[in-house]
């Protein structure tokens, strides 16, 4: 079940745990987060490749590339066996900014974004058949756990796909990771 707990950016809880989706797309809409449930076409297996990801999407893809423009779509999988799971975890653990909007969507598994706007902090878990659209220019960081186990949709208006500015803050440190805000609030 997705979640959004509100923090101040000094890492104090400001809110309660939302836990319906339109509350929580309600709360994401007035930062420009675009927040939504899309349902697959087929079942498909943890070992789906990108084309048969891609193809059970197809409809919700080509409606947000008719919207938006996509240059890139691609599919990233990460699984708790990954060779290199803590360096990718790494890279993203740490605040940055996009000139293009980020958006995922979670085919299955989750992943926590942490949203930094103005002094708070939104803490959103994302999981299986949530999308999510981060504006440009938010900052932000994404927490994968210590065993990352989800596959994703990945749009980019620009052709290099992912590409991150980072703000060097170590704001992340006052904020619970992806384990403990799983526990913390189940």
């Amino acid at each position: 079940m997705s979640r959004l707990v509100v923090y101040s950016d000094d890492g104090q809880k400001q809110s309660a745990i939302l836990k319906d989706h339109a509350q929580i797309s309600l709360t994401l809409a007035k930062l420009g987060v675009r927040f939504e449930q899309w349902q697959a076409n087929a079942d498909l297996p943890v070992n789906a490749e990108q084309q048969d990801v891609l193809t059970a999407y197809k409809k919700d893809v080509e409606q947000l590339n008719n919207e938006y423009g996509f240059q890139s779509v691609d599919v990233v999988s990460l699984r708790p066996d990954h060779p290199q799971k803590e360096e990718m975890r790494q890279k993203f653990l740490a605040e940055h900014v996009h000139s293009d909007f980020e958006v995922r969507f979670f085919v299955d598994g989750s992943g926590l974004f942490y949203l930094h706007v103005n002094d708070k902090v939104y803490v959103v878990l994302c999981e299986q058949g949530d999308l999510i659209s981060v504006p440009a220019n938010t900052t932000h960081w994404f927490d994968m756990g210590s065993a990352p186990d989800f596959k994703c949709i990945r749009l980019f208006v620009i052709p290099e796909g992912w590409v991150g500015e980072f703000t060097g803050n170590d704001i992340v440190k006052r904020f619970p990771t992806y384990d403990q805000f799983v526990v913390e609030t189940a």
